[in-house]
């Protein structure tokens, strides 16, 4: 896989790989996504707008530069004004980074301003250029609450959700703070994703409980509505995602992901594993290598369908699974190798 390093987020060229729920895996272009949803299915996003959650300024005992990036909150209250940050660059040293708390002096209404006045998009530097806000916003951001984009709704437009009800499925929407992917530092990386408040609506509750009442599927946009309607069981109301959904996560909402291209080393990746047991996920890793998708939050796309008993299988020892996965993924580079439309 190649990183996506320009802010494009909606490509003519991009792509998805299907993995359907027998666990076969096959290629398409990404605006084919809508194709795979059948009457009756609801598809859920995350309409949270991205802040500008970068702030720079001076270390004032030593001058130096450094870089404060806004990492969370305990509700998605405007006047919660109170955020764990992440440190870089010059810094107190007596205290660990994870426990540091960050609280902005003045009235809620000032610190908003300052943010919207001073605050950058968080980036990474597999980015050729500096983002713009706009460059993070999905097509449908509402409240800003994220601190990174909800990056799966980059592959929606306005034609496909329009489609959707022509096809009888129907669309809503949660609201979830997006934290941040990666603070750099492996020791904090581990400890991702963090708590993440979250906002069922009480017309999205309703629409979850007509769509599974039907026999519709929940098709969710997005990691973080998975997060946000597997903690709250699809009801109405506010609260924390807190739960890691992986391995051994028993789905009781979601039945099918939209998701970016994730590596087995990411926290994503583990997400991905409460859906797909691990053949299929070596599978479908070998087959984005051979490929050459793009990765991150302006690559190519997944769709990937819950495959049944797949959190029991998902709990083999992991030696067993490592084995395999190297064994799967060697033989299916052999073969793109010696196929020319094994990418296609």
């Amino acid at each position: 896989m190649i990183a996506a390093s320009e802010p494009v987020q909606r490509r003519r060229d991009a792509r998805l790989l299907v993995i359907g729920a027998g666990g076969a895996v096959r290629h398409a272009t990404r605006a084919e996504w809508i194709d795979h949803v059948r009457p009756g299915d609801l598809v859920v996003a995350n309409d949270a707008a991205t802040l500008p959650a970068s702030l720079h300024g001076t270390h004032l005992a030593s001058g130096a530069p450094l870089e404060v990036r806004l990492a969370g909150r305990a509700s998605l209250a405007a006047d919660d004004v109170s955020f764990s940050a992440v440190l870089f660059g010059a810094g107190d040293w007596r205290t660990r980074t994870e426990e540091r708390a960050l609280r902005f002096e003045g009235d809620a209404a000032a610190v908003w301003a300052g943010i919207a006045r001073h605050g950058r998009p968080i980036q990474y530097a597999y980015v050729s250029q500096a983002l713009a806000l706009w460059d993070v916003w999905t097509p449908i951001a509402a409240l800003p609450v994220a601190f990174e984009a909800p990056s799966a709704g980059f592959a929606l437009d306005w034609r496909s959700l329009a489609s959707l009800r022509s096809r009888g499925a129907g669309f809503a929407t949660v609201t979830l703070a997006t934290g941040i992917s990666s603070t750099g530092d492996p020791a904090l990386d581990a400890r991702l994703p963090l708590a993440e408040p979250y906002r069922v609506s009480a017309a999205a509750a309703a629409a979850i409980g007509d769509a599974k009442g039907r026999g519709g599927r929940i098709i969710a946009v997005g990691t973080t509505v998975v997060r946000a309607l597997e903690h709250s069981g699809g009801r109405a109301g506010n609260g924390v995602a807190d739960q890691r959904v992986g391995p051994g996560t028993e789905l009781g909402v979601v039945d099918a992901l939209l998701t970016g291209t994730h590596e087995p080393q990411e926290s994503h990746y583990q997400l991905l594993r409460a859906f797909a047991d691990e053949a299929t996920l070596a599978l479908a890793s070998a087959a984005l290598e051979a490929g050459c998708y793009r990765t991150h939050e302006f690559g190519d796309s997944m769709l990937v369908f819950k495959t049944p008993g797949a959190a029991l299988s998902n709990c083999a020892p992991p030696e067993r699974h490592r084995a395999w996965t190297q064994t799967l993924a060697g033989f299916l580079r052999g073969a793109a190798a010696s196929s020319p439309s094994a990418s296609t």
